[in-house]
């Protein structure tokens, strides 16, 4: 097994896991958010029903077919010598299929007004995310599992940190423009309730994300002391 086949099916296990960990904490924090309001139990079969099913098939199909299509590209990018121009070009091919995939996107109006610019926000993100995995995949040096990955493709906390803050920032930002005017969401009940759990599911993970940076590198710190 090569580097970039090793390192294809670390960074493939590693953003399954991450999927099913995000879905699972999903439908605690929608369990969380139905229990706080008085009239939630009239809603409240319906957004489980929804969310579980959503879950169980939309969103696990649609998130792993974006896992196939970010793996693909990255790696035609990298046997293309990964240059701006051929990462640009490979995006602007897969952008579409990658889109297909991305859940908030699916579930908004195309006829709403805020529409094109959450496209604009979901193809940053794609270029961004699709970038970082590139560095990922490139990693010749001897690693045993995603963390020891990471450690490898970027160099400081601080370039590990720019990194990621400036990919959460373009999700953050999808989230507030459906914040802002949740008509552009094509459920009908319970829109408040599962758009808060998705603010607070992902401010969770994002804690988690540079905890997560702060251990690693820290760790690598105190070894060298």
């Amino acid at each position: 097994m090569d580097h970039v086949e090793r390192n294809y099916k670390i960074i493939r296990e590693k953003m399954i896991e991450q999927m099913e960990d995000s879905l699972r904490l999903g439908r605690k924090l929608i369990d969380t958010e139905l229990d706080v309001g008085i009239l939630n139990f009239v809603v409240r079969p319906v957004v489980k029903s929804f969310y579980d099913y959503w879950s169980k098939h939309d969103a696990r199909s649609g998130t792993l077919e974006q896992i196939q299509v970010i793996l693909e590209t990255a790696n035609n990018a990298v046997n293309n010598g990964a240059t701006e121009d051929s990462i640009n070009l490979l995006m602007e091919k897969t952008f579409p299929r990658y889109l297909k995939g991305d859940q908030v996107f699916r579930q908004s109006s195309k006829r709403h007004k805020n529409y094109n610019k959450l496209k604009e926000i979901a193809k940053k993100s794609y270029l961004s995310y699709l970038k970082q995995v590139i560095l990922l995949i490139k990693v010749k040096d001897d690693v045993q599992d995603y963390a020891d990955l990471c450690l490898h493709a970027f160099i400081s906390k601080e370039e590990t940190t720019k990194i990621l803050t400036k990919h959460l920032e373009y999700t953050d930002e999808s989230i507030r423009i459906v914040e802002e005017d949740l008509t552009i969401l094509n459920i009908t009940i319970g829109r408040k309730i599962i758009i808060k759990a998705l603010r607070n599911g992902f401010e969770l993970k994002k804690k988690e994300f540079f905890d997560g940076i702060n251990k690693e590198f820290d760790a690598i710190n105190e070894a060298y002391l």
